[in-house]
């Protein structure tokens, strides 16, 4: 990855390892988020405040990457919420907000990037996914419909830019301790019900993230396109 230029949405968990990892590796980066204090987290490293939900947001994103890193080889889309509460009780805002920070911004993002990385024949994009796009887990319904439409998304971009050299992938993580998950975790037994479904008999870890999204954003993964890879110790094989 050495001299990559590489823009990562979202400064939380699974986005800060990602950034951290692409550093490690040699990449050149520029973090997008919308909170400035999970920003200022990455101090040195070339980073922008922006409101991902809206064009205008991404837009001046991608245009931040190639002015401070002089291009974009690489876009890593790690932008998620959730709230967790029956359909029934889902309020129209709750859904609203939801679609709009995992799957409009995915759509807005990857477009503006995309055409940079169509006309400069060659990129790559990788968007974080859940096993939720393929699993019903309750109290689930505007998380779970944001991923799938998010897999679907990844597959129609794909398949629109493989003849430009810019493939498209996701990862999609099974429970990965982050700020998105521990407050939930946490609650009384909620941790241990989740590992026991796991075949690896634990949950996951940032770490565990970063090697697949390196090997989706580099050289060697040039003839994998429109793929969702599951990383979640077989949750979905049970």
């Amino acid at each position: 990855m050495k001299d990559q230029r590489v823009l990562v949405a979202g400064a939380g968990g699974i986005g800060a390892a990602c950034a951290e990892a692409f550093l490690q590796a040699g990449a050149r980066v520029l973090i997008a988020d919308q909170n400035t204090e999970r920003l200022a987290a990455f101090a040195g490293t070339a980073s922008i405040a922006a409101d991902l939900t809206t064009t205008d947001g991404c837009e001046q994103a991608v245009r931040a990457a190639r002015t401070e890193l002089g291009g974009l080889d690489v876009l890593v889309h790690a932008v998620g919420i959730n709230h967790r509460v029956p359909v029934l009780d889902t309020l129209d805002e709750d859904w609203d907000r939801i679609l709009d920070v995992n799957l409009s911004s995915a759509f807005r993002l990857g477009r503006a990037a995309g055409r940079i990385m169509v006309d400069a024949g060659y990129g790559r994009q990788i968007y974080c996914s859940s096993v939720s796009s393929l699993l019903a887990h309750p109290d689930h319904g505007p998380y779970a419909a944001s991923k799938g439409g998010l897999n679907q998304l990844v597959r129609v971009m794909a398949r629109e830019w493989a003849a430009s050299g810019v493939t498209v992938n996701a990862i999609a993580p099974g429970y990965v301790e982050t700020a998105l998950t521990t407050a939930y975790l946490d609650r009384p037994g909620v941790r241990e019900h989740y590992t026991g479904m796991v075949p690896a008999g634990r949950l996951g870890t940032v770490d565990d993230l970063t090697g697949p999204v390196l090997y989706l954003a580099s050289r060697q993964s040039a003839f994998v396109t429109g793929h969702v890879l599951y990383v979640d110790g077989g949750r979905t094989l049970v």
